[in-house]
């Protein structure tokens, strides 16, 4: 059998085919039975019809035979995963409220996402306050699961390298040779290259937005530990990405949806957070 058939069927059956008659459902008398595999039975007119909804999708479809071999090894896979319980299994379980939570979402708000629309003028007003930035940094490494010593260990000599970094009148690419932890940029005189928003660390990226070109600041704290930036560049709007910048203007719209949905749904519900144990 084809393999792209094969992965095909097993990847969108389970979301998108319909085949089997649940014991609950009523079928007209004139719904021929294509096949019958244990309980469950496989319709001509959806098999005809799912049929050529792949041969439409696939360059390389599959005959008549090979489908329904396959529906066939579906209905077979979902009453032996039945018979082992495995539709308890708790993460079958976890994945099934994936899913659900998934049609949720696609039911009640696919609509209005589909309807957004990105104007040139948001983009640009989205961009003022968002730039692509350039940056040079000096990385003091503080490793994940770094016990208290160590970090202050850490900061005491950030803080020793900030200061040498300020007094010294070498180009700040040499001092990265002599200081960064961060062994990729540090070869390219510790340019990380252009970077926006969406593509570097939030405190990393405010911090250099505060920074006028040439300005150097530190100490910035981020998951991969301490670093002194240098401020070299920001890109005019003509220059920058359109398309992550489209991408960005869409999130943010796509966001206001999801939130006033769920903030909607939430009134619903008695919710209570012990907020000790964010601690």
């Amino acid at each position: 059998m084809n393999v792209l058939i094969w992965i095909y069927v097993v990847v969108t059956l389970p979301t998108t085919f319909s085949f089997a008659q649940s014991p609950k459902e009523t079928t007209p008398a004139a719904k021929e039975v294509l096949a019958t595999v244990g309980s469950r039975k496989i319709y001509l007119d959806d098999f005809t019809r799912k049929l050529n909804d792949v041969k439409t999708q696939t360059t390389n479809p599959p005959t008549k035979q090979q489908f329904l071999e396959d529906l066939i090894r579906y209905e077979i896979g979902i009453l032996e995963a039945e018979k082992r319980n495995l539709d308890k299994d708790p993460i079958v379980l976890d994945r099934m409220k994936q899913e659900l939570y998934k049609a949720l979402l696609e039911k009640e708000l696919a609509a209005k996402i589909d309807a957004i629309r990105v104007t040139e003028a948001e983009m640009q007003a989205w961009y003022k306050n968002n730039p692509e930035i350039r940056t040079s940094h000096i990385l003091i490494e503080v490793k994940p699961g770094a016990t208290p010593e160590q970090r202050a260990e850490a900061k005491k000599r950030g803080l020793f390298i900030y200061d040498e970094v300020k007094k010294s009148k070498r180009p700040f690419e040499e001092l990265v040779k002599i200081y960064s932890d961060d062994s990729l940029s540090k070869i390219a005189g510790g340019d990380i290259g252009w970077q926006s928003r969406v593509t570097v660390l939030p405190p990393y990226y405010e911090a250099a937005l505060s920074a006028k070109i040439g300005e150097i600041k530190g100490l910035i704290d981020t998951q991969f530990g301490l670093h002194i930036l240098k401020m070299t560049g920001r890109r005019t709007y003509e220059a920058a990405n359109k398309r992550q910048i489209r991408a960005a203007v869409f999130d943010e719209k796509r966001r206001v949806i999801f939130n006033e949905y769920f903030d909607r749904v939430k009134k619903q519900y008695a919710i209570k957070i012990d907020a000790s144990l964010l601690q």
